[in-house]
């Protein structure tokens, strides 16, 4: 059924929902996982010699604080899992790798951390510029 499914991730109780669903697909499945934070550049500063340098590298902290989790939880469950952290546009970056690694699936959280009561816009836009399946938890 899926050989590869994309759970892209932002630390979200949203997004945490997702993680479990999507580590359940894969052990159900046998596909391999991919999981990805994107730090949004609309939001802060790629890392230089400014003081958003030490926010940037706090967000990346963070990212691969959340990966890590993923490929501990992934690795006891006895599924293949393959993690990225990048910088860009969430939505752009979720599609760009969806692509490069031909997700069958993308997992995703319905909103996340800047969201109370509606779908995220990102979820949305991965959504609107899509072919691929996608599932909302």
């Amino acid at each position: 059924m899926y050989q590869t499914i994309l759970l892209p991730t932002d630390g979200s109780e949203q997004s945490e929902r997702a993680e479990q669903k999507a580590l359940e697909m894969a052990e159900q499945t046998g596909a391999d996982l991919h999981a990805l934070h994107v730090i949004d550049t609309r939001h802060m500063s790629e890392p230089a010699l400014s003081s958003m340098e030490l926010v940037t590298d706090e967000a990346e902290d963070r990212a691969m604080e959340l990966l890590e989790d993923i490929f501990e939880t992934s690795e006891k469950r006895g599924i293949d899992v393959t993690s990225r952290c990048c910088h860009g546009v969430p939505h752009e970056e979720i599609l760009a790798y969806a692509d490069e690694v031909d997700a069958d699936l993308i997992v995703m959280g319905y909103r996340g951390h800047t969201h109370d009561q509606k779908m995220g816009s990102v979820v949305n836009r991965v959504l609107n510029d899509t072919d691929r399946e996608v599932l909302t938890v």
